[in-house]
């Protein structure tokens, strides 16, 4: 049985291979579809990114180690119907020894122009799960209100002692994308 997350709650991985799914329902009555983009920062013992190319998003399917793979960008929402809208699979034993942790953040496309915001947008999750087996090791609910945050990080994996772990974050900010490039980018 899957365990349900709390926001700061950590658990050990004790998988290879794994599945970061992330799901969202966006509220329809805005006029406009909701496209949001899950991304993945595999970042130093600097909290940076050692090259640019450790930035997993729908531009960079794939990271420099193949150790990360995004599933692509599902510009609506809507490929789901209640399943994972966006995945990102993990080899962890593929990762860079350089790489300390790998931050799972979802922002909104266009989110000033299309006068979106995360508060509008309902059900989003982060899920791990064993990507060989399918089988669901647990999810974080991401249930607080984000009436001006137009970027989330969801979750992380992280180093401790030689072992992955994976710590539930449902922080929000403003500035979309690019807030976390900035925050991320040396």
């Amino acid at each position: 049985m899957a365990i349900n997350l709390q926001k700061g709650q950590r658990i050990d991985i004790g998988l290879q291979k794994v599945g970061v799914g992330l799901g969202w329902d966006p509220n329809m009555s805005t006029g406009f579809d909701f496209d949001l983009d899950a991304s993945a920062f595999m970042l130093g013992s600097n909290k940076k990114l050692p090259a640019d190319e450790f930035f997993v998003f729908y531009n960079n399917l794939v990271s420099p180690d193949q150790a990360v793979e995004s599933s692509g960008d599902d510009r609506t929402g809507g490929n789901s119907d209640g399943g994972d809208d966006e995945t990102i699979t993990v080899d962890l034993s593929k990762v860079d020894p350089r790489i300390q942790e790998i931050i799972f953040t979802v922002t909104i496309h266009e989110a000033v122009q299309r006068r979106q915001n995360f508060g509008q947008v309902h059900n989003s999750y982060i899920r791990i799960y064993n990507a060989l087996t399918g089988k669901e090791i647990a999810k974080y609910d991401l249930d607080e209100d984000f009436s001006i945050e137009t970027a989330v990080e969801f979750g992380r994996l992280y180093k401790r002692n030689g072992e992955w772990r994976f710590e539930a974050m449902g922080s929000g900010y403003k500035g979309g994308l690019q807030y976390f490039v900035d925050k991320y980018v040396d």
